[in-house]
């Protein structure tokens, strides 16, 4: 096992700033210094977490276990074809960095993913998304550690089952620690600009010109004019999904909120979080220590030294007032740790 460090600070290890600890910290940076940690968690009885950039995380209290944070890293091209190629990506290589990487190359179906923070191997849990895109769209599979089997496994796309936010991840928690992702990308393929934030972006240009990288370098510009960078002003990006709801449901919302802001599909409609919440007025909104980003109000952000339960404390007013004036269950995006989580 790689350097195993005790009492460690973990709020430079998390997005939202959060002043919380870790009994036992180490960082793998091989297969063998993940089944290490891990056989030695398990000989001692304790709790493991496995962090990747720490993006998608609140931490709700200290964490009495080990925390291993994932730090494989390698970029390899594999399969490669006149307009196709498969890119396969440690699970600790910073996602954006892989983004540009790969835009950079020519290849195309990553480049709406750019400026997502966290690491590749977090990405899959997710199943991080944005203007139109989703990282399921290209995953081919991915290379795991099962830990109820003790044996590297590899999973395919569809072994996944993954869905809107969603994955097998988020159902088995703590089962597979990812160590190795695939994704087959192309020169050829259609860019996605139908986001009414990229068609604006590029209105006055010719789009059948446009390279993966001119995209990223759009999405990068739009995400930097709509949230804050957690360097910054600490956050976890969107705090609460967009929820799905039926197409009755959405009909009838829409009968008495006109300007409800979604996406209708044939029998359900993704509702625009973000709308739901300003409607409420708790955009810009904050206290002493947490508040909402002025500019986005599905992002939550630390202030003044918050901690977890603080922002905690503010997604269930913010959830309560979004039920209570429309009849929608917000439902949170990052993971909690340590705490009380009832009701989130």
């Amino acid at each position: 096992m790689n350097v195993l460090q005790e009492a460690v600070n973990l709020r430079d290890k998390n997005s939202l700033g959060i002043d919380a600890s870790a009994r036992y910290f180490t960082r793998a940076r091989s297969t063998d210094d993940l089944r290490h940690a891990i056989a030695w968690a398990d000989a001692q009885n304790l709790e493991t977490l496995i962090l990747g950039g720490g993006s998608n995380l609140v931490f709700a209290g200290d964490f009495s276990g080990l925390v291993v944070q994932v730090g494989i890293t390698g970029r390899c091209w594999q399969e490669i074809n006149s307009d196709s190629a498969v890119l396969e990506l440690g699970a600790g290589e910073p996602w954006h960095d892989c983004v540009l990487y790969a835009a950079k190359a020519g290849y195309r179906g990553f480049e709406n993913l750019a400026l997502i923070p966290g690491t590749v191997g977090a990405a899959p849990v997710q199943n991080i998304g944005a203007y139109g895109t989703e990282l399921s769209d290209t995953m081919v599979d991915l290379t795991a550690l099962d830990r109820t089997t003790g044996k590297v496994i590899r999973l395919t796309n569809e072994q996944c089952r993954f869905s809107y936010r969603d994955s097998l991840f988020k159902h088995e928690p703590g089962r597979y620690i990812i160590i190795r992702v695939r994704f087959r990308l192309s020169r050829t393929r259609d860019l996605q600009l139908q986001y009414h934030d990229l068609k604006d972006y590029f209105s006055d240009q010719d789009t059948s010109q446009l390279t993966p990288s001119d995209v990223a370098q759009a999405v990068m510009a739009v995400r930097r004019r709509k949230l804050p960078d957690p360097d910054q002003l600490p956050n976890v990006g969107s705090f609460f999904k967009n929820p799905v709801i039926p197409g009755t449901e959405w009909r009838s919302l829409k009968e008495r909120h006109p300007d409800l802001a979604g996406y209708p599909a044939e029998d359900s409609a993704k509702v625009a979080a973000a709308w739901l919440i300003d409607q409420c007025g708790w955009k810009g909104y904050r206290n002493d220590r947490v508040g909402v980003h002025n500019r986005q109000a599905l992002v939550l952000v630390n202030h003044s030294d918050g901690s977890g339960q603080d922002v905690l404390n503010l997604a269930s007013r913010i959830r309560e007032d979004v039920q209570s004036r429309f009849g929608v269950r917000l439902e949170i995006e990052p993971g909690v740790v340590g705490g009380a989580t009832t009701g989130l």
